[in-house]
């Protein structure tokens, strides 16, 4: 043992004062050996741990005390039932200190409350449940009687008979899947193999697309929702620029974009033309410079007539 404390709760630690003529530890000691648990002993009372068996409401508060809940009770013995005894258990509820007794029924095998609490009364239907109804009482007692039991006889008979042919077909299906070991292996590879060759496959095809998920196969409603999407083509796209064009277009030839550059451009040549007349009679440019420079601005005007033209 680690510690001394553990030794004493093991009951492996002998005091030095102890020698084997005295007896065990417990009698050395004077305590018995299930301690707090037996100190009502000499009452014939034991204190155990009493798990509660079914859902019960307290007398006291009329809380509902749940199934499995455990108690500190004290255990006695209250009678017998020919050779089996009867034990009565007394505990205290949790929720409002009420003393719930408890005792066994040997004849019907069952736990019943004295006093301090009342049984939680579940009704529940047969086919919700999806139990077997069990045999009443009075039914035991006719399944005694020769001729209750030879008429009964002949309906479980007759039931037999016409359950038996599902039965046997469930049964010789049963044994045909599990008969053979070998054969359910091999399909069960079988199978496997088909899938990691099919995995295989469609894994090399999305390389090819260079994608690097694997696509599913393809299907009828893949099909057709791809058949009815519809990608536009470049001559679509032209009419639809020209179709902007013309409706952002003014109805008006003199208010186009156009024809207010054309207008600018022709402003900004008669501005250039009157400076160079005026240079020209102040003596400042020869008539050389301002017959090549009207030659040259006739030109411009011409292109700019042919492109008007045009």
């Amino acid at each position: 043992m680690s510690t001394l404390a553990a030794a004493r709760a093991d009951n492996f630690y002998y005091p030095p004062e102890w020698t084997p003529n005295q007896g065990s530890l417990n009698k050395f000691n004077g305590q018995h050996a299930l301690r707090e648990r037996a100190r009502k002993l000499d009452q014939g009372i034991l204190v155990i741990r009493f798990e509660m068996p079914y859902n019960i409401w307290c007398g006291g508060c009329n809380s509902m005390i749940a199934k499995g809940v455990r108690f500190n009770a004290e255990k006695k013995q209250v009678g017998n039932y020919y050779s089996t005894k009867i034990w009565s258990f007394s505990m205290k509820a949790a929720c409002c200190k009420q003393e719930i007794v408890i005792q066994t029924d040997p004849k019907n095998c069952q736990y019943v409350i004295i006093s301090g609490a009342q049984q939680k009364t579940e009704d529940f239907d047969i086919e919700d449940a999806e139990t077997f109804a069990l045999p009443a009482e009075e039914e035991k007692g006719m399944l005694a009687d020769p001729f209750y039991r030879l008429e009964h006889q002949e309906e479980d008979l007759q039931k037999k008979k016409e359950a038996e042919p599902v039965l046997v077909r469930l049964q010789r299906i049963s044994d045909d899947r599990h008969s053979d070991d070998y054969a359910l292996n091999k399909a069960l590879r079988a199978k496997l193999r088909s899938q990691k060759k099919r995995v295989a496959e469609e894994e090399a095809a999305s390389r090819k697309m260079g994608l690097h998920i694997r696509l599913l196969p393809a299907a009828e409603e893949d099909t057709a929702s791809a058949s009815r999407v519809k990608f536009s083509t470049k001559f679509d796209r032209n009419r639809k620029d020209k179709r902007a064009l013309i409706n952002a277009s003014s109805v008006f030839p003199g208010s186009s974009g156009t024809s207010k550059k054309a207008l600018e451009l022709e402003s900004k040549r008669r501005k250039i033309s009157a400076a160079a007349a005026s240079s020209l009679l102040a003596g400042r440019v020869k008539p050389s410079s301002w017959s090549q420079s009207s030659v040259s601005s006739s030109r411009h005007n011409g292109a700019a007539v042919k492109v008007r033209h045009f």
